[in-house]
């Protein structure tokens, strides 16, 4: 008898869109949800750029794909359709793109009461800047977030675009629609979600903004114990051209660090004596630069030493124990992604290996719909559906 999933006979219209709505249905996908895309007709439809491949699309996995001209009376009306029996719909457009096509929450609700209506920007549904334009780092600046990260000196580095759109977007939608669904199981109701990605960013920083005000954070970027301030927190590249990172905080883990390197504590400044910081980051990088990454794991492997090879994207997949976890799944074709997480003991999350490409079930939504086949093809014909 095969497992269930947590999210199973749970129905998801996901708006087509960039990143971080497609994450956070692919994350309802992975654990069950029945997720139907909604694609524009016409060759864009499902891409990002001229190099895309949408069968190599992971963020699709499990999905299905209904390419649909919602501007036109027939298509908005098949939309309505599907959205009275559903049970989710993610929209990731502007404040008021969806109202003026007559889908807004007033509208899909009164049709459907126990709708969970998710609605996915970067500067949320009000506010001065809620009709502007804006991409990850944007939304990472405004949230504060963007300023702390960096080198000493430097100006601030965006961490590409996981913080704003995928974590502090996508994943907080996800989970914000898996809440909605818990609590209409007691109210029988539907509600709206309002997930902002400047304010996601921002509360995923919730531990730093505590730091900053009770005096822990008190230094400029790149010089506190996370930032690559400390020595004993920090990326060294070694011989060879490998790096690894070093997060040998406690002092129980930077004894074992300074061991593995061949040091004792009594050659060195004390660990948390800022003046002797540029001291022990010389003294580090230039041990570390003598031996390989590989060599360096090695001696490290198995201890508490809080020391990692920096895996490059291609190679992560192979290391023993991303690949004894399983931590990534075959994907279309001979690609590879990511397995969903986090992990559930009895009703454990699946990644589908094949994304949907656009316009892929056309035929079978409208069937299960229950239109005829002269139906669907007159759709088709008139570009309604494509």
């Amino acid at each position: 008898m095969p497992v269930k999933t947590p999210l199973d006979g749970i129905r998801v219209i996901e708006m087509a869109g960039l990143a971080p709505a497609p994450y956070a249905g692919m994350i309802l996908a992975d654990f069950g949800a029945s997720v139907l895309r909604i694609d524009r007709p016409g060759p864009a439809a499902g891409g990002s750029g001229p190099s895309f491949n949408p069968a190599r699309d992971c963020l699709a996995r499990g999905k299905r794909a209904l390419g649909l001209d919602i501007k036109s009376e027939r298509g908005l009306d098949i939309l309505l359709r599907l959205l009275e029996d559903a049970d989710v719909v993610l929209e990731p457009f502007r404040p008021g793109v969806m109202e003026r096509l007559g889908l807004g929450p007033a509208e899909l609700l009164a049709r459907n009461p126990a709708l969970v209506y998710a609605r996915l920007t970067g500067w949320g549904q009000d506010g001065p800047y809620a009709s502007m334009a804006g991409h990850d780092i944007d939304y990472i600046a405004l949230s504060g977030v963007l300023s702390a990260i960096g080198r000493a000196g430097d100006r601030p580095l965006a961490p590409l675009n996981l913080l704003g759109d995928f974590a502090g977007g996508g994943m907080l939608c996800a989970m914000g629609i898996v809440l909605a669904l818990f609590e209409r199981e007691r109210s029988g109701k539907g509600q709206v979600i309002d997930s902002a990605m400047v304010d996601g960013a921002a509360n995923l920083a919730s531990f730093i903004f505590g730091m900053r005000q009770g005096g822990v954070w008190e230094h400029a970027r790149g010089e506190n114990l996370l930032d690559s301030g400390a020595p004993f927190y920090e990326v060294y590249e070694t011989a060879a051209g490998g790096f690894v990172a070093v997060g040998a905080l406690e002092p129980q883990f930077y004894t074992a660090f300074i061991e593995g390197l061949g040091l004792g504590s009594e050659e060195l400044p004390p660990q948390m004596d800022r003046q002797g910081w540029p001291l022990l980051r010389r003294r580090f990088s230039e041990i570390i630069a003598t031996k390989t990454r590989d060599e360096w794991c090695e001696i490290f492997d198995g201890t508490d030493a809080c020391v990692a090879p920096v895996l490059e994207l291609d190679e992560a997949r192979l290391h023993q124990h991303n690949s004894d976890r399983e931590t990534f799944v075959a994907s279309a074709g001979e690609s590879f992604a990511p397995a969903p997480a986090p992990r559930l003991s009895r009703t454990p999350g699946r990644a589908a290996p094949q994304a949907a490409l656009p316009g892929q079930h056309n035929r079978e939504v409208l069937s299960e719909l229950g239109l005829d086949q002269d139906e669907v093809e007159a759709l088709l014909a008139d570009g309604i559906v494509g």
